[in-house]
């Protein structure tokens, strides 16, 4: 999903058979601001932007845009869910392990899944798998050189 097809969130809900409610645009538009946002820090956007709703209310939309597509809920391991709007393509993230900053890396192979195992139990088939690519953000790589150098003077 682009930002150009979240400029009109309401055809965007329409088009996948949802009403358009506040509390939808909303959360919509709290994850185009901050991709790879928490619960939490939807709940707190979307309070900015409309006053007063439930913390139920904003995890209801939460679970009904992630169950028509419209965005994406990846859970790196140690870490609470996260959402994006960017769905539909192939693309994996990168996680600082210091700080939980998440990033986008696009996917190399480009169609999913893009890892397949050699042998794959009797029954399956695979859609996806789910890379996570886990290492240190420069702002952390900044404050740990920060430290060493401060501690060694």
């Amino acid at each position: 999903m682009t930002s150009a097809t979240l400029s009109d969130p309401a055809a965007l809900l329409r088009g996948a058979g949802l009403r358009v409610t506040r509390p939808r645009v909303a959360v919509l538009s709290a994850l185009e601001a901050a991709p790879h946002a928490s619960a939490d820090t939807v709940l707190a956007d979307v309070r900015r932007a409309m006053g007063a709703v439930s913390v139920q209310a904003v995890y209801d939309v939460l679970n009904t845009l992630t169950e028509h597509g419209l965005i994406r809920r990846i859970q790196p391991a140690g870490s609470v869910a996260r959402y994006e709007v960017r769905v539909g393509d192939n693309h994996h993230h990168v996680v600082c392990r210091s700080c939980g900053t998440t990033a986008d890396i696009d996917c190399v192979k480009g169609e999913a899944p893009c890892l397949e195992p050699n042998v794959l139990p009797s029954g399956f088939v695979l859609d996806e798998a789910e890379v996570t690519y886990w290492g240190l953000c420069a702002s952390c790589r900044a404050a740990a050189a920060n430290n060493l150098t401060t501690t060694t003077t």
